[in-house]
């Protein structure tokens, strides 16, 4: 594990009423996300449980780091589990963090008690961010010294409001004043084919399973859903009324899903 990184985490330390942690559950944001996006949720879900959610590399506040595939971004979660001493997690993951918690699953099963995958197939994808990464290099170039300025310079490029809005979360204003990205766009851009590419590993992880799904995204549209039960054959699929981003577009559902299979699990 020589290269993986070290993850910056938000752990909320829920203890069950015997004084002992439970079965925690880690959350994995998207691309261009961060453990930030999940505020709303873990403060719902930390009542309940101890949740641990992370900045992947080159996202939020964790380091930026050249080398980005499934490989490593398992790893590197992997590590955190380790430093954590979590033996066994719930794990949750969004989109590119879906990918990696399946790679987790495939390499290292046996630290899962169940996997959650929100919105994202084991499959490789198209191109289909160009607009996103044209818009936060008009930021990077531009060099705002406000939200407005920046929101103006993406929507050169991105027109809808939410999506700029969500681009805008990796904004950070530096000692002069300027809005910044924290997140590593060199390295993620350099890594894109990874990013959209298959997870990392082989076989498949047979233990239990939720797939959350958006009634309006095409990323597991049933052309994928083979593809799907071939590597998580013990998958229950859940179709939200919302697109990619459900856990935010359809918060309650998405969490009553989320609790509904935690809940029928075994401690």
């Amino acid at each position: 594990m020589s290269d993986s990184v070290e993850l910056y985490y938000q752990d909320s330390s829920r203890q069950d009423s015997d004084g002992q942690d439970g079965v925690p559950l880690i959350v994995m944001h998207g691309l261009f996300g961060s453990a930030d996006n999940w505020r709303s949720h873990v403060k719902q879900w930390q009542r309940k449980r101890r949740v641990i959610s992370v900045d992947l590399r080159n996202h939020g506040r964790s380091p930026h780091a050249e080398k980005m595939d499934y490989a490593v971004m398992a790893q590197d979660v992997i590590a955190l589990l380790d430093k954590l001493e979590i033996e066994r997690c719930d794990l949750l993951g969004h989109s590119m963090g879906g990918k990696v918690a399946i790679t987790v699953a495939r390499l290292a099963p046996e630290r899962l008690s169940s996997l959650i995958v929100a919105d994202i197939a084991p499959v490789a994808y198209g191109h289909d961010h160009d607009s996103v990464f044209a818009a936060l290099r008009r930021v990077v170039e531009g060099e705002p010294t406000s939200r407005k300025e920046a929101d103006a310079l993406m929507a050169e490029v991105v027109e809808t409001p939410a999506v700029r809005m969500f681009l805008a979360t990796n904004l950070v204003r530096d000692d002069e004043g300027v809005m910044r990205l924290r997140v590593g766009l060199d390295e993620i851009e350099a890594a894109y084919d990874n990013i959209i590419a298959e997870p990392a590993g082989e076989g498949v992880y047979e233990g239990p399973t939720l797939v959350l799904r958006g009634a309006n995204s095409g990323y597991v549209s049933d052309e994928f859903v083979p593809p799907l039960k071939k590597v998580l054959p013990s998958a229950e699929i859940e179709t939200l009324d919302a697109g990619h981003w459900l856990h935010a577009e359809a918060p309650k559902a998405f969490r009553q899903a989320v609790n509904d299979f935690l809940e029928g699990q075994p401690d």
